[in-house]
């Protein structure tokens, strides 16, 4: 799931990209306006985080152009402006939510994952192999009718396979994209194929159908057949 912050106290946007991602949210920040407005319209996001006081382009206005465009994207407003007035123009120019700071943490993830249910539909946050099914919001794993438990880099990796099932996952792609380890001085190889291990343990060993599949000397594959 990718989420856009755009907002202008950088402590803020640092301390929501960090805590979002700890949420395993892909997190781009943005902390001007017009910086925001251009990635809105040049890449695609699942949601908007935006604050209203920005420099250059205000919130009122990135939201109502992107109204405008007819674009679907859920907005959640997180601003220190509290006003009912600043609210209901918020929401009557097509915010989905409004937060107001300070604000707990924990409810700031319970309505981004409220907008994200509403926004993209529940069938959207199941990824599906087989008798194989994972529940991104609850974050779950059950396989047939067996719920598999997975610790948070398995589920990480699981996941990445899943959205890539049918293609050859090689390990620098999953130390890119699931480590984020863009420069691979120390290689991962043996981290990555003991994590591998372990989830071949839990979600294929119990089963008769093996779905997780070694190609040698390239990487791994998440498919009903062998390669």
């Amino acid at each position: 799931m990718k989420i856009l912050v755009i907002e202008d106290e950088k402590k803020v946007a640092l301390a929501l990209q960090k805590g979002l991602e700890s949420e395993h949210y892909d997190v781009q920040v943005a902390l001007t306006g017009e910086e925001g407005f251009y990635l809105l319209c040049s890449r695609e996001f699942d949601l908007v985080v935006l604050d209203l006081m920005l420099p250059g382009r205000d919130g009122m206005e990135i939201l109502r152009t992107l109204r405008r465009s007819k674009a679907q994207t859920p907005v959640l407003i997180l601003t220190a402006r509290d006003t009912l007035e600043d609210k209901i123009l918020g929401l009557d120019l097509g915010a989905d939510d409004y937060l107001v700071k300070p604000f707990a943490f924990p409810e700031l993830t319970a309505r981004i994952r409220a907008l994200l249910r509403r926004g993209r539909g529940d069938e959207a946050l199941k990824l599906k192999l087989a008798d194989l099914e994972m529940d991104l919001i609850k974050r779950a794993v059950v396989r047939g009718k067996q719920a598999i438990p997975l610790t948070a880099m398995e589920f990480e990796i699981l996941e990445y396979l899943l959205r890539n099932q049918g293609h050859v996952v090689t390990r620098e792609m999953l130390a890119r994209e699931v480590w984020k380890e863009t420069e691979r001085a120390t290689p991962l190889d043996n981290v990555i194929d003991v994590h591998i291990g372990r989830l071949r343990k839990k979600i294929d060993e119990p089963f008769k159908g093996k779905l997780l599949h070694t190609v040698r000397g390239v990487g791994f594959i998440l498919s009903e057949k062998a390669s």
